[in-house]
């Protein structure tokens, strides 16, 4: 039997947003997101050395990116896609995320802000995700400066464009050591509306609705980011439709009670097929966007920090 929902989120799954797709817009779901990440202004952020915010390339011009630093020793470089459907979050909802990471793996963290649909829609996410993974990875001197310890982190749709970008690094001839993929989008064909595609993951019925991650918030999600349905067999959208030998080493997590779990999953044991080096962290009793919420609950704080634990021993051993 899996485990039950932890009770501590039971009770603030009513409290969080993104749940209604019949009255969200764009501009409501950024707002909400920030106002989430508003909300918790009074509790300090995790301490690290310093916060830079400074400019990348993207794939059609400058991206804003954010620097957090532990320490001044040469040290791993970890480029980090925000979450939030590709429509909403930015570098202040995950500030908190990326922080943990730079604490926790000892890495230098930049969190990039690609381009959000609906203005830009695919491929602009993963071409800002790719572009600005190559500009920092050539100029790894300026940041952790070991060209043998480069990963890729992200969540949910961030987790998409890490997965995406890491196979884009691997075609590129850029060597990664580590990928770190926190409950990701892996196969969007069907676009969520589908009932075939929706029956080969168990999880988008058995959490279709209830656990704050909709599978209706998915396919409003879709309907953003991908113009053409054609689109969603793309691999940089899909990756599990992607050839995935040769890829870094990865950490995979996914949450129980979360539409995306089987296909998070999926991708895990598409990996390991491939003969890449992968652990799964199945997140017993969570939700879609636990790694957000450590300060609330102990059950998630402690399943973000074995991942990301887990993370770091991959990023240490190098290429």
């Amino acid at each position: 039997m899996p485990a039950p929902l932890d009770p501590v989120i039971a009770q603030i799954i009513p409290l969080l947003p993104l749940r209604d797709p019949t009255t969200m817009t764009p501009q409501s779901a950024r707002d909400a997101l920030r106002a989430l990440a508003a909300s918790r202004a009074d509790v300090p952020p995790p301490p690290v050395d310093t916060v830079q915010d400074i400019k990348v390339k993207g794939g059609a011009g400058p991206l804003d990116a954010r620097v957090y630093r532990v320490g001044a020793n040469p040290a791993p470089t970890v480029v980090f896609f925000h979450g939030g459907g590709w429509v909403a979050g930015d570098l202040e909802t995950h500030d908190r995320q990326a922080r943990n990471l730079a604490i926790e793996t000892g890495a230098v963290v930049i969190s990039v802000d690609y381009r959000r649909p609906p203005e830009t829609r695919f491929p602009g996410a993963f071409e800002d995700a790719f572009a600005a993974a190559s500009d920092i990875f050539n100029r790894v001197a300026e940041f952790g400066g070991d060209a043998k310890r480069l990963g890729v982190a992200g969540d949910s749709a961030g987790g998409n464009l890490a997965a995406a970008t890491a196979i884009a690094c691997r075609d590129a001839g850029i060597a990664l050591a580590a990928q770190l993929l926190v409950y990701p989008v892996t196969d969007v064909v069907g676009r969520y509306a589908d009932a075939r595609e929706n029956a080969r993951f168990v999880s988008r019925a058995e959490n279709a609705e209830g656990y704050f991650l909709s599978r209706a918030v998915m396919e409003w999600f879709c309907g953003h980011y991908l113009a053409d349905p054609a689109h969603a067999a793309d691999w940089r959208v899909s990756p599990l439709r992607a050839e995935l030998a040769g890829l870094a080493p990865a950490i995979v997590t996914t949450a129980w009670f979360d539409p995306l779990r089987d296909e998070g999953a999926a991708y895990a044991r598409a990996l390991e097929a491939a003969g890449v080096r992968v652990k799964h962290h199945e997140g017993p009793g969570l939700i879609h966007g636990y790694f957000g919420l450590g300060d609330a609950s102990e059950v998630a704080k402690a399943e973000a920090q074995r991942a990301r634990a887990d993370f770091k021993a991959l990023l240490a051993r190098g290429i």
